[in-house]
């Protein structure tokens, strides 16, 4: 009897989730959702599993989500073994040409991988290079002494995203920039997605990150801010509250915002559903930020 009450109670609590879901569900339905997709949780197979299946469940919900993700620590693994020094400058890795097709090389396989990982959990993906296409446009960096092929980007063709997710299919994009000059640039992952998010006018950007969000002590997770205008984050940058790491995450939303996305995002990739509760709960888990009336 006991086993039973508790079973009920459970189908109960399932029920209310997803009532609570139904209001999220209606308001974003046929919107585009641009995420972001980094850090150490990419490279776990559970915690990686759980946000490819939010990603499912949001196209299935019918939303139109988009993923861009990076590879950082794989590229610093690669180069190692190449007997390749990474150096950064201003937090950017300086890009030799031998370097820029090491980057692609191991980009190009993880966005192979995230591609077969969706189709195997129940999704329709299709992976996407920012060389091809004209997908992204890239210069190089400005002031970029010593960076190497380090771009930044010019604009983004969304002909061929437009065309994938008219057909309910998840484009998976890596964020590698092709130049005038016909070379390959390396394009921060940020930089690739809020552009995206930008030239289609997503109604949100997430950024899953290793921390939770924006606090106001970052050894504080009680501190956290579950919602923040941009005038908002402007002061806490200026009062040194928003420092480190944060600070390129909170400009990356600074600029999707600045590009007509409604609202960002900064989540906890390693949470479990972490992309579910920020969108379809009313207090979310991480950090919202929306332009300043």
């Amino acid at each position: 009897m006991t086993e039973i009450k508790d079973n009920m109670q459970e189908a109960i609590r399932k029920s209310e989730v997803l009532i609570e879901a139904l209001p999220y569900i209606k308001k974003f339905y046929g919107k585009i959702v641009v995420i972001k997709y980094g850090g150490s949780s990419i490279h776990r197979e559970e915690e990686r599993d759980k946000v490819l299946q939010d990603i499912i469940f949001m196209k299935y919900a019918g939303m139109k989500p988009i993923l861009v993700h990076g590879g950082g620590p794989n590229i610093s693994q690669k180069l190692k073994e190449a007997n390749i020094v990474t150096q950064f400058i201003d937090g950017l890795r300086v890009t030799c040409e031998r370097t820029m097709g090491i980057v692609d090389s191991v980009l190009t396989g993880i966005n192979r991988d995230l591609v077969a990982e969706i189709n195997q959990l129940g999704g329709e993906a299709f992976g996407l290079s920012g060389k091809e296409n004209n997908l992204i446009q890239t210069r190089p960096k400005d002031g970029a002494n010593g960076l190497g092929y380090v771009g930044t980007i010019n604009a983004v063709d969304t002909t061929i995203i437009a065309r994938l997710i008219e057909t309910n299919m998840i484009p998976v994009v890596s964020p590698v920039g092709k130049g005038d000059d016909d070379k390959l640039y390396n394009v921060n992952a940020d930089e690739a997605a809020y552009s995206v998010a930008s030239a289609l006018r997503a109604e949100k950007i997430v950024f899953m990150t290793d921390v939770i969000g924006v606090m106001a002590n970052k050894d504080d997770a009680g501190s956290l801010y579950h919602s923040l205008t941009a005038d908002n984050v402007k002061k806490l940058i200026n009062d040194g509250v928003i420092t480190g790491g944060m600070l390129p995450k909170v400009n990356a939303c600074l600029r999707a915002i600045e590009g007509g996305v409604q609202k960002a995002h900064i989540v906890l990739a390693g949470l479990p559903h972490a992309l579910l509760l920020e969108i379809f709960t009313d207090k979310g888990i991480g950090t919202e930020i929306v332009g300043s009336k």
